[in-house]
């Protein structure tokens, strides 16, 4: 309960900072527009890098499971050719 009262106070505040209204409100419009501008960017640049790392982990998963599916298979090869030798 305590989490909702504090987010509807923060949403009133942030709407109330950048009212365009005379007389009322803060006027603060401009200024969350420069921190966009500067915000988006850098957002920009995590999400890629996020994505690259992503990227790179997928690959080098697709390496190791191929590795030990070849692993396997060999096993499974040495294996049966073993039985077949015995009998």
């Amino acid at each position: 309960m305590v989490a909702l009262i504090v987010g509807v106070i923060c949403v009133l505040f942030a709407v109330y900072s950048v009212l365009p209204l005379e007389g009322w409100g803060l006027f603060w419009w401009d200024e969350v527009l420069q921190v966009l501008k500067g915000g988006i960017p850098l957002v920009a640049l995590f999400i890629g890098l996020i994505a690259i790392l992503i990227g790179v982990a997928d690959i080098r998963d697709r390496i190791e499971a191929k590795k030990e599916e070849e692993e396997e298979k060999a096993e499974a090869e040495g294996t049966g050719e073993e039985k077949g030798s015995s009998e």
